[in-house]
């Protein structure tokens, strides 16, 4: 293996099941793209049907031998989750890999269909409500992981509300998303512990893409905000496909183990080939953990097999 971690190390995965969400563009569709020609059954779940079977059309014309197919999924709707867990448990024995991928981010205030805030119900509840109904199919499968992304946004402005979980009260769309993405480690550190404790074979990661899943500029004044777009773009950010790397070491390097979290490796983790990297104090908070995964179970009416 390479001293710089790249998607040329992601191993050979033929015979495996990959269901990656948000996977018709972006870092998603750049991970499903690298294990399809690896040699997974890469499964796109997407809301747009229609935008999912262009991305996998692509896919399938870089690599032509590469199994793809397309799920619909709508993480806005609990209904619609358990519908599209229902069709997956149905076409899979078992699942190697879930890639929880798709995201929303800094949206005007709005609601999901279940009324939960559209950040929180998509990034955090639509994901945990997935992985609880398709768990027992990766817990009896060796080297099954499930891997969640979040952000460096984790870190900002970011804490869990519990007494106003939608924010109802006090709506600001930066608040909203570093919930979400710190909720997103809380999970994975939480769900890490109980598969642990189980002794299953699966494990849980996290991983954030860096520059590629912040705009961090956009409530700066326009003048400064212009100045900085332009730093940002030319001088920063990096391809989706170097943004995919962290998830794809999160979910494909041997070597990872349960609760690791991945990032770019460069300054402050905006770009660079992946390495393991720190979450916040409160990220690792056990009883903030326990404390959402409670709330989570009860806002979506799901229990996990662990």
């Amino acid at each position: 293996m390479s001293a710089k971690w790249t998607a040329a190390d992601v191993p050979d995965q033929s015979g495996r099941v990959a269901i990656i969400t948000g996977s018709n563009t972006g870092i998603g569709f750049g991970a499903a793209k690298v294990l399809a020609a690896k040699g997974a059954h890469a499964v796109l779940a997407v809301r747009n049907v229609d935008k999912g079977n262009d991305a996998a059309a692509r896919i399938k014309s870089d690599s032509p031998d590469a199994t793809v197919t397309v799920q619909h999924l709508d993480l806005t709707s609990l209904d619609n989750i358990r519908a599209a867990a229902d069709e997956l448990r149905t076409k899979f024995d078992r699942i190697d890999l879930l890639i929880n991928n798709a995201g929303v981010m800094y949206t005007d205030k709005a609601q999901t269909k279940d009324g939960f805030e559209l950040q929180f119900g998509t990034n955090h509840l639509g994901h945990f409500a997935l992985t609880g109904l398709l768990l027992d199919k990766l817990l009896p499968v060796d080297g099954s992981r499930v891997v969640t992304v979040s952000s460096i946004g984790h870190r900002i402005r970011a804490k869990i509300h519990f007494h106003d979980i939608n924010l109802d009260r006090n709506y600001n769309r930066v608040d909203a998303y570093g919930q979400s993405k710190l909720a997103n480690l809380l999970f994975t550190y939480e769900l890490a512990r109980r598969l642990e404790a189980k002794g299953a074979p699966t494990v849980a990661t996290a991983a954030h893409p860096g520059a590629a899943d912040t705009e961090l500029l956009r409530n700066m004044p326009p003048g400064i905000r212009q100045v900085g777009q332009f730093v940002w773009s030319t001088f920063i950010a990096q391809s989706a496909d170097m943004g995919a790397e962290p998830t794809l070491r999160a979910a494909t390097d041997p070597a990872a183990k349960n609760a690791e979290y991945y990032g770019p490796s460069g300054f402050q983790e905006q770009r660079g080939h992946p390495k393991v990297v720190a979450s916040s104090a409160q990220s690792h908070d056990e009883s903030i953990q326990r404390r959402l995964w409670t709330v989570s179970e009860e806002l979506t009416g799901v229990t996990f097999p662990v």
